[in-house]
């Protein structure tokens, strides 16, 4: 028998490597393989691994850690493989074979169609759209009779307070009863559904009771843990939960000197004037603050060391009976998407519950928004549904059906990562996804039929000076004009479609004031409409946000492409003089507010109402003087098993429309949620 070694792994390769990080197809075919010459700690080495022939051999399983986080295509006919629940550790494979295993059956299909979320071939068919059936409507049904069992037959037995004895009484007889009893389809995947049904059972009864159920079940049947992607499971969510930092969490304290209503002081890192801190005092009385939440969900397994997770982008969810799209104070909920790290979490911002969180072990997070789609549900009916869009590091964007806990697909939008995504406010099918490749894309994603099945398509490509960092579509006429802040300058182009171009350069650059002269190339990290004109951008000149106007900046009747224009200056806001680049700004509207976060964790917000009317008018003139921060938000005294968190970034600050939460995300993993009072 040949026991693998480094220089058999050289000599297999495709071609032949001196290196095994540069390995990228394997042939390990009739060898006498058996499991124990899988060796984990030397695959382990294969990092760039894409193919992997291992037929014609004695395997009866694969390890559980061969970490291999490239494999796509995995050849394992003519063994003896008797369990299948393993390949979940293989998340990017998109073609499996395994023919002539005696052992396997139709069910063992079914697993791996369920566990494997990106496989397109298994056994050299293709099996997309019932792999999309097996992951989410046969999910969804059984997920129904599963919780329709316990509140028939289980519910009334267990008693308001319950002890843990308790709970693992009812556990056992819930988990029996329920495989026995719940049946959905065919008698031949009957082995199929009872892994199915204890899987969702487990996750259930965490939901539920909120408390560690699943401590003695098998490895394999914990379905989420090792899997590329996956809507968090209940029994995950709850162990988060209990990891989530609250400022009355016994683990972490606020000083008693915490301030509910926020009376800031001037700090001398700041550098702020007399009258900004004069300002602040007067206005404190208005704009006063409580905060409510500090929570750490976004942690990297689950660990509560972590203060490494960068959160980056948060965005209300939008309210499906309100007229989203025609009342901005009403067309938000309190329920906010985050993300950060390889997670996206929806969290109540008056409960501080996460609500739901997807995981994607291989990703970093970096922008989440949302849609309204009108959708035909299994009845024929159609019904409006939210749906989130998250994209980040791997360039892909995810598409997820949110009251569904589904992960209906996926849009391979770059080759390099994603910045930031939005939606038009028009067109509910449109995202832009704007990449490091220096390009922005336009995208249909289509409207997902009741199995899920979906077809996006790209219908726009807009060439990039240097990375976009932030994207903005104007909102007189969000079919025509897109603005984008970028590592070296604003720009703005003609997106509307009916031109017939589909890759486009930029049809203005921006030039800004810089010291005693004027400037094009600056870092605009920051970038924003305040309303239908006035445009909020920071850049990486330290101390100061531009407000100018769009109106008054753009030359819509000028032709010809990259042309400079000058942005009109309307006033700029007074900020931090840090030099730190990617702390971005929002607004909110409806309120007329502009929101900012700096390296000492506080939040600078700037009430600009009454300055509005008078940009708006014919005759608008520049404010002669720098407007100071309406209040300055600081960050509490918060303490974590009795230490401070590192140094606090806050990268991004969002309002919900009515300005009634306000939701800060860290460079330490920590989201810290505020109420207006």
């Amino acid at each position: 028998m040949s026991k693998i070694t480094t220089e058999l792994l050289l000599e297999r390769a495709v071609p032949r490597s001196t290196r095994l990080r540069k390995i990228e197809t394997l042939n390990l075919s009739k060898l006498q393989l058996k499991t124990g010459d899988l060796d984990p700690r030397l695959f382990s080495r294969l990092r760039h691994l894409q193919k992997l022939d291992l037929s014609d051999n004695l395997l009866d399983k694969f390890p559980n850690s061969l970490t291999l986080p490239d494999l796509r295509v995995l050849n394992c006919n003519n063994n003896k493989l008797e369990d299948v629940t393993a390949l979940k550790q293989f998340p990017l494979l998109e073609e499996l074979t395994y023919e002539n295993n005696v052992y396997l059956t139709l069910n063992d299909d079914y697993k791996v169609m369920f566990l494997l979320q990106n496989l397109r071939l298994l056994n050299g068919k293709d099996i997309t759209k019932l792999a999309n059936h097996v992951r989410r409507v046969n999910s969804h049904k059984l997920t129904s009779k599963v919780t329709a069992h316990w509140e028939k037959f289980f519910r009334d037995q267990l008693p308001e307070k319950y002890t843990a004895e308790q709970v693992k009484s009812i556990r056992k007889k819930f988990l029996k009863s329920v495989q026995t009893n719940v049946v959905y389809g065919p008698s031949s995947l009957s082995e199929f559904t009872r892994w199915r049904v204890k899987m969702i059972a487990e996750e259930f009864l965490a939901y539920s009771l909120g408390v560690e159920l699943n401590s003695d079940s098998e490895p394999e049947e914990k379905m989420d843990e090792n899997e590329e992607e996956s809507t968090e499971s209940p029994r995950e969510a709850a162990e988060d939960v209990a990891q989530v930092v609250h400022i009355y969490d016994p683990l972490v304290t606020v000083t008693p000197s915490k301030r509910k209503r926020n009376h800031s002081k001037s700090s001398p890192g700041n550098k702020r004037s007399k009258s900004q801190a004069s300002t602040e005092k007067e206005a404190a009385e208005d704009v006063s603050a409580e905060p409510l939440h500090f929570l750490q969900c976004h942690s990297k397994g689950n660990s509560r060391e972590d203060f490494k997770t960068q959160l980056w982008s948060c965005v209300f969810e939008p309210v499906l009976d309100s007229g989203a799209r025609k009342d901005p104070i009403v067309s938000s909920s309190r329920t906010v998407a985050t993300c950060g790290g390889e997670s996206v979490c929806l969290i109540d911002c008056e409960t501080g519950t996460v609500l739901k969180k997807y995981k994607v072990a291989t990703e970093e997070f970096f922008s989440v928004a949302w849609t309204t789609l009108t959708m035909v549900i299994s009845d024929s009916r159609k019904k409006a549904h939210n749906i989130l869009a998250a994209a980040g590091r791997r360039g892909i964007v995810k598409l997820i059906h949110v009251a569904a806990d589904f992960c209906y697909g996926e849009i391979k939008a770059h080759k390099k990562p994603i910045a930031t995504v939005c939606f038009s406010p028009t067109q509910e099918t449109h995202l832009f996804t704007a990449s490091y490749d220096k390009r922005i894309a336009l995208w249909d994603i289509g409207i997902p039929d009741c199995d899920y099945n979906f077809k996006a398509s790209q219908l726009l490509v807009l060439e990039t000076a240097s990375i976009p960092l932030r994207i903005a579509l104007v909102p007189t006429c969000p079919e025509q004009y897109l603005l984008a802040g970028c590592e070296n300058g604003c720009f703005a182009w003609n997106i509307k479609l009916d031109k017939g171009q589909k890759s486009r350069p930029f049809e203005a650059i921006f030039q800004f004031p810089d010291e005693e002269s004027v400037t094009t190339s600056h870092r605009v990290d920051g970038l924003a409409f305040l309303n239908d004109d006035v445009v909020v951008s920071k850049s990486s000149k330290p101390g100061c946000i531009f407000l100018w106007s769009w109106s008054k900046s753009f030359d819509a009747k000028g032709k010809g492409c990259q042309r400079t224009m000058s942005a009109v200056i309307l006033a700029e806001l007074e900020w931090s003089t840090t030099d730190m680049s990617y702390l971005t700004l929002s607004t909110c509207p409806a309120k007329e507010y502009v929101f900012c976060g700096d390296e000492e964790g506080s939040v600078w917000m700037y009430n600009l109402s009454n300055y509005t009317s008078a940009w708006g008018s014919a005759k608008g003139k520049r404010s002669e003087r720098r407007i100071s921060p309406t209040q300055i938000l600081k960050w509490p005294e918060l303490r974590v098993n009795g230490e401070q968190p590192p140094e606090i970034l806050v990268n991004n600050v969002v309002a919900d429309p009515a300005f009634t939460y306000l939701v800060v995300l860290t460079s330490v993993n920590i989201t810290a949620i505020w109420k207006k009072s």
